[in-house]
């Protein structure tokens, strides 16, 4: 090990905990995902209107945080190529193998010089299975999972989602649930992260919810 640099230092790890949230919460019926609208460079806030939500084909959605570059060139080129395997072969990628698509690139630049720095949520609806959603980090790690959080909020919520969290929800008490999930990051979350992005994927497509914007703690 160098002696001027502990290892620590030569190998941070902060891309499993970043400064921003995504979640993703899977049901019978339907997925959503919602992740904050803020970017942010080291401690200085740049704006607030930020879209980390990708709509990759009519049946994937993807939120992604992370490097802010890293983010939009690695959407945009897995939206470009699931977008090309259409085309070319006239039908979408299922969500699982889209995950493996996803996983396999994530994977091959992180053995490159110029790996991706970001995590994902993907959520696809499959006409046998129905809804699925896939934990993808920075690492390549895949994982298929009823509900998923990246960044520091992801201390906040998993264990209201544990508590909480039902497959069979309606629409209502699934945006509820995303709600709660939202008031406690703000109210034990040290970031100021007020403003989400939420959307929805289910049988007829992608369809943006209205945005959830908290202005204080639940219980102030």
């Amino acid at each position: 090990m160098n002696k001027l640099f502990p290892q620590s230092f030569l190998h941070p790890v902060p891309y499993i905990f970043a400064m921003e949230a995504v979640i993703g919460i899977n049901f019978n019926d339907f997925s959503l995902i919602a992740a904050d609208t803020h970017a942010v460079f080291s401690i200085i806030f740049v704006k607030n209107d930020v879209d980390k939500i990708y709509t990759l084909s009519d049946n994937l959605l993807m939120g992604v945080i992370g490097e802010a570059g890293d983010t939009a060139q690695f959407a945009e080129f897995i939206s470009k190529n699931i977008q090309l395997f259409k085309i070319r072969n006239g039908f979408e990628l299922s969500p699982k193998c889209a995950a493996l698509f996803i996983q396999r690139n994530m994977a091959d630049y992180l053995r490159s010089r110029t790996p991706y720095h970001c995590n994902l949520v993907l959520a696809g609806f499959d006409k046998e299975k129905g809804p699925q959603m896939f934990y993808i980090d920075y690492l390549a790690t895949l994982a298929e999972l009823p509900y998923v959080v990246h960044g520091y909020p992801m201390m906040f919520t998993l264990g209201l989602l544990d508590k909480d969290y039902r497959p069979d929800m309606t629409e209502e008490e699934a945006i509820k649930l995303m709600t709660d999930c939202i008031y406690e990051i703000n109210t034990r979350f040290v970031g100021s992260l007020k403003n989400y992005v939420v959307k929805k994927l289910d049988a007829n497509g992608v369809k943006r919810l209205p945005d959830i914007c908290v202005t204080k703690p639940k219980n102030s």
